[in-house]
């Protein structure tokens, strides 16, 4: 009975110190250091798995899906800045020793919010194909005070908009913005189911608290190397790679490099973006 007691209470420990925020579920695979690896917007943490394939046998993969996000549970907004505390908090109650973030997107922009916010908790970042501060991509002079003023950026306008959208509709108009941004019509249906699994609100909300938060002075705090990706989609080389420069030009230790794919860049060209990732990993940088 003793012993039986004691399994019980190992169990219930071990469950403690696993518990999760409701900021976002986690979905731990493999071992050695351990990397955060943070989906788009309205995307599953199932975006990372042929990543997580190949980093698995080298680092301890953390793969999030936000809140909201692809059927997990919504919260109330701000939802962005409640996931860059929870996630702050996860490294430290997990004690994990300086982990590497690597972003998709809006896990991009995540990634550099909290190394911002804690400069000394992460050893590296990675940030594919995201931008500190995504309103801001077509015209460097535009500032989130300005955006505040247009009605197109009220969040309840932008809740009523998207909740009210019938699914068929919805579905539809994602999966044409999907192909948009997927070569590959498979892996673009795949995004696709996973916004259609997403709350609505959630959708509406984080859109628009992405769009208002600008992190371009903000970046400049970061010690962490930092690796950004870009992804040219109808763009010159020249012309992306100008736009990165712009928005990361506070960031101290950076290192740019461009594809040309479309925005998901892990699945438009595995091979170069293992390359590129596997190089700054291993670099002692």
């Amino acid at each position: 009975m003793k012993t039986l007691l004691f399994t019980l209470l190992i169990a219930v420990y071990a469950t403690c110190c696993v518990a999760q925020s409701n900021a976002f579920t986690v979905s731990v695979t493999g071992k050695g250091q351990p990397v955060i690896l943070i989906p788009g917007y309205s995307c599953g943490g199932e975006v990372w798995k042929e990543t997580v394939d190949h980093l698995k046998g080298r680092y301890e993969c953390h793969v999030l899906t936000l809140a909201g996000y692809n059927g997990v549970a919504p919260i109330q907004a701000p939802v962005l800045q409640t996931v860059r505390d929870e996630l702050i908090r996860y490294v430290k109650t997990q004690q994990l020793h300086k982990p590497i973030l690597l972003g998709h997107s809006l896990g991009a922009f995540m990634s550099l919010w909290v190394s911002s916010t804690e400069p000394d908790l992460f050893s590296k970042l990675i940030c594919v194909d995201g931008v500190p501060f995504i309103s801001a991509m077509t015209n460097p002079t535009i500032t989130a005070d300005s955006l505040r003023r247009n009605p197109m950026y009220n969040p309840e306008l932008m809740v009523r908009n998207f909740t009210s959208t019938p699914d068929s509709l919805f579905a539809v108009s994602q999966k044409r913005a999907m192909r948009m941004q997927v070569t590959d019509t498979l892996k673009a249906d795949l995004v696709t189911s996973w916004a259609v699994r997403s709350d609505r609100r959630t959708l509406a909300e984080t859109i628009i608290e992405m769009s208002l938060t600008d992190l371009r002075q903000d970046i400049a705090r970061i010690t962490a190397p930092t690796l950004v990706l870009g992804g040219q989609y109808f763009n010159s080389e020249p012309a992306t790679m100008r736009i990165l420069n712009e928005q990361y030009e506070k960031l101290p230790n950076k290192q740019l490099a461009v594809s040309n794919t479309k925005h998901f860049i892990m699945y438009e060209n595995p091979q170069w973006f293992y390359a590129q990732i596997d190089r700054f990993l291993q670099s002692a940088n």
